[in-house]
């Protein structure tokens, strides 16, 4: 029989408290457990980056860590996002509107990084995008509609209100 522990933490601000066994990763903690479905199991080895999520406020690969060293930590999930009613955040709208998904499967571990970010570089450049997000890997974008998504949402949360460059290249074309 495999070892259990009792694990607390607080998840997109709610409070949870669950026995589990000690070697239950944390993705599948909160796939599982919190039924949180929104963070992806990639490559099960903290390559791909579809499981990211914010620690205290840095992004962790979800798949690579026991759910037992979350102990006490606060967790933000892809569902921490959006507001209360559904509205999507800043960022998430930014992606819809300069289409930087398209099968939606790295999607979560997109947002989640370009959240911190955002957090810690409120006007990053082209070049500070790609290093950061250089652990995310997508097989569908071709990446430059996920940079121009994250440069869309970086001007909309510091206030200005661009247009998408896919309108701009509508109306000019």
């Amino acid at each position: 029989m495999a070892a259990s522990r009792t694990v607390r933490l607080r998840v997109n601000g709610v409070e949870y408290e669950r026995t589990i066994e000690v070697r239950k990763t944390l993705v599948d903690f909160l796939r599982d457990e919190c039924d949180l479905t929104g963070t992806h199991v990639g490559c099960e080895h903290g390559v791909c980056g579809a499981c990211t999520i914010l620690m205290n406020g840095e992004a962790v690969r979800s798949c690579i860590m026991l759910a037992v060293q979350a102990e006490g930590a606060d967790l933000m999930t892809v569902e921490g996002l959006a507001g209360p009613d559904g509205e999507l955040h800043t960022i998430q709208q930014a992606y819809r509107d300069e289409h930087g998904l398209q099968c939606g499967f790295c999607t979560p571990g997109f947002l989640m990084s370009t959240y911190e970010l955002l957090q810690r570089n409120p006007n990053p450049t082209i070049d500070d995008i790609k290093d950061w997000l250089s652990g995310n890997l997508c097989r569908c974008t071709g990446y430059q509609d996920i940079i121009e998504s994250v440069l869309l949402a970086a001007a909309r949360l510091r206030g200005e209100n661009p247009t998408p460059s896919s309108q701009l290249e509508a109306a000019q074309a």
